[in-house]
């Protein structure tokens, strides 16, 4: 039997294929899960990374993780073909269908790309007790995978506001990053 940690193992790289048949293999169970379960699984693995790199880079690969993950979940899920209205209520729908979050975007500037959108009731922070901290940089990750994906072009995202900081959203501005090479 391989280990996944061998690099020739098939799980050693992610592909959108190696999340298998969700709704077959479950039976029963079916697709969903609470969401104290993603949490143990997210927290306790930010817990040990800190511990054994440091809180910074630990949030380091946590963004990186999810910018694979919204790189990904932009190619396979959503159609990139659409304007960007389009795009973006598609996005929206599936967000909140997966219950992953209600996204809203409070503006576009379409002369720089600079974005400002929230997520209400999101999967990795809303009812967190209050730290005074932003925590959600998987998402900061996740969503600039996304747009990169959709518009070509690299984004930085930051949250800006955090259900664990005190605001009942999680608030994030995404900043056009640099052109992509000719």
């Amino acid at each position: 039997m391989r280990n996944v940690f061998e690099n020739n193992s098939p799980h050693a790289h992610f592909s959108w294929d190696n999340l298998g048949d969700i709704a077959g293999g479950r039976g029963d169970l079916g697709e969903e899960m609470p969401v104290l379960v993603y949490r143990l699984m997210q927290y306790t693995m930010l817990d040990v990374l800190s511990q054994a790199l440091g809180l910074e880079k630990a949030n380091e690969f946590f963004r990186a993780a999810g910018h694979l993950a919204g790189t990904e979940f932009a190619k396979n899920s959503l159609d990139l073909r659409l304007d960007f209205d389009g795009f973006f209520s598609v996005f929206q729908k599936s967000l909140k269908e997966m219950k992953i979050g209600i996204l809203r975007m409070e503006s576009f500037d379409a002369d720089t790309g600079t974005i400002l959108l929230t997520i209400g009731q999101d999967l990795d922070c809303s009812g967190l007790p209050v730290t005074y901290e932003n925590v959600c940089v998987y998402d900061e990750g996740f969503l600039s995978g996304v747009l990169e994906v959709y518009t070509g072009q690299k984004y930085a995202v930051r949250e800006v506001d955090c259900w664990a900081s005190g605001d009942r959203v999680c608030r994030f501005e995404a900043v056009v990053a640099e052109s992509p090479p000719a």
